[in-house]
């Protein structure tokens, strides 16, 4: 009888060596549907996930938020929270459900609902923790600062834009060039984000918009730096295709400089991950007039960052009402595709 306790006892001690004291931390920066797209497919892998979202949003139900109640941008936050959450579908749905009549005509339950916890809580954070319990997410959703900040570029013919939307909008970017982009007022980076960069094993940049979603984040004092001194190894996923007006006939490695100049440092990424499988011809049609195929060319052969080619698309269209079917929809990054080539590189 002691003999097999024994011989038990010893099989369970073999069998807890195999495990990890603790899962890997893994956080992911941006905003937008890109992350959205990540973080949807991580969640089914045993890591520790943070997201880190920018705070510059100021378009729809999150910029009517904003104004008439003073309240921190809730779109890019509830998509997150939406991405990682495990409850069931209907409360999934509700969360993302939008309002087609009457006075609520464009907003976003979801995004009605973070607001109004912050104004209960008199905090976001405290409002995304609750919000986090009643969604079931597995993971935590972290605004990159706290602070109430407008995204403003100078453009190189003096042109300046005023808010993440008109940008977003705006076609002649890439023409004139931007001569300066930043956050006003200077936003103190949240403690939280800092935190999480710092304790790291993976952060993963992308997808998104590059001058709406990604940057906004690195222009919060303190988020670059941070970034930079991380230990974590350093992840870009490319977009699978150029934003027209933004970053036409960009090569990957054109995005990759853009977000080091915002980081403050060249070489930041370890690896970089872009789609090689071209879509199907007649979606590129729709696509004619907003962008084209992200394609790597030569230059981002130099050996500054691991290259990781695959084929990353979704092989079926978007589940999505017809009134709110828009072209950046139809070509859209595979969440389980996207997330095994993660996992690999943060097994490596």
């Amino acid at each position: 009888m002691d003999t097999k306790k024994q011989k038990n006892s010893q099989k369970t001690k073999k069998e807890v060596r195999h495990f990890p004291k603790s899962k890997p931390k893994v956080v992911v920066m941006g905003g937008g549907t890109g992350t959205f797209t990540v973080l949807s497919g991580l969640k089914h892998f045993p890591v520790d996930l943070t997201a880190i979202v920018t705070m510059a949003d100021d378009g729809g139900s999150t910029g009517v938020l904003r104004d008439e109640f003073g309240v921190l941008p809730p779109g890019d936050l509830r998509q997150c929270l939406v991405a990682l959450s495990d409850a069931d579908l209907v409360i999934r749905k509700l969360f993302n459900h939008r309002y087609d009549r009457g006075g609520l005509k464009g907003h976003n339950f979801g995004n009605i609902f973070i607001s109004t916890l912050e104004q209960v809580t008199g905090s976001l954070d405290k409002a995304l923790d609750l919000a986090g319990e009643i969604l079931h997410i597995r993971g935590r959703v972290v605004p990159v600062t706290l602070t109430k900040v407008e995204l403003i570029a100078e453009l190189n013919n003096g042109k300046i834009i005023h808010g993440e939307s008109a940008l977003s909008d705006y076609q002649l970017v890439s023409r004139f060039g931007i001569q300066k982009i930043y956050l006003k007022p200077k936003a103190t980076a949240n403690p939280k984000a800092l935190l999480a960069i710092k304790e790291a094993d993976l952060i993963i940049v992308g997808p998104g918009n590059l001058y709406a979603s990604l940057i906004p984040n690195f222009l919060v004092s303190g988020v670059g730096a941070a970034f930079a001194q991380s230990k974590a190894k350093k992840v870009y996923v490319a977009n699978l295709m150029n934003k027209n007006g933004h970053t036409d006939d960009f090569f990957v490695s054109d995005y990759v400089r853009a977000l080091g100049g915002a980081i403050g440092k060249k070489n930041v990424f370890d690896a970089v991950i872009y789609n090689t499988k071209k879509p199907a011809s007649a979606l590129l049609r729709k696509y004619a007039d907003e962008g084209e195929s992200v394609s790597c060319g030569d230059e981002c052969k130099k050996g500054e960052f691991e290259l990781i080619g695959a084929n990353l698309l979704a092989d079926t269209l978007a589940k999505t009402a017809k009134k709110d079917l828009i072209y950046r929809t139809l070509i859209r990054h595979d969440p389980d595709k996207l997330a095994n080539i993660i996992m690999k590189l943060l097994r490596k």
